[in-house]
């Protein structure tokens, strides 16, 4: 993998993870209020980190916290980026702000064909929990639903 930053997002990204967020077909495709809604303080509590290589972001993920149970809500890497090891940084970023934080457990749901995600996480130690019949349009597809626990 190349020198790359993982560090925290911040409101002057929100265009360049809109155009990661456009190159991957598998990411959840949010509108730019959705991110901005990120920044407003008292709103959602939410992680987002960004990586980024010699000051331009290649990757991005997005995290939701509900007290001790996190979600993951969204990961992508610019296409240039991918089978770099991007996408498990990122990942593993954010298990260990989760350890550092005493969440309990992550989340996630990923499209069915997404092998390579999946794969993934199930190497990071997620475990499938789930399903959710035509849960993605678009092509309509189902989730295949993941949990990790972190501690308890």
């Amino acid at each position: 993998m190349s020198e790359y930053t993982i560090r925290a997002t911040k409101p002057s990204d929100i265009p360049s993870i809109m155009a990661i967020e456009l190159e991957a077909e598998t990411a959840a495709h949010w509108p730019k209020a959705e991110y901005e809604r990120i920044f407003v303080p008292g709103g959602v509590s939410r992680i987002t980190l960004v990586a980024e290589c010699r000051d331009k972001i290649s990757g991005f993920i997005v995290a939701r916290r509900i007290d001790k149970e996190w979600e993951l809500e969204n990961v992508a890497v610019r296409p240039v980026s991918r089978r770099q090891g991007l996408g498990r940084a990122l990942v593993e970023h954010l298990l260990k702000l989760a350890r550092e934080a005493s969440a309990a457990r992550i989340f996630l749901e990923v499209r069915e064909s997404n092998q390579a995600a999946r794969r993934l996480y199930s190497q990071l130690g997620f475990l499938e929990t789930g399903r959710r019949p035509r849960y993605y349009s678009h092509p309509v597809e189902d989730a295949i639903t993941y949990e990790i626990v972190i501690g308890i």
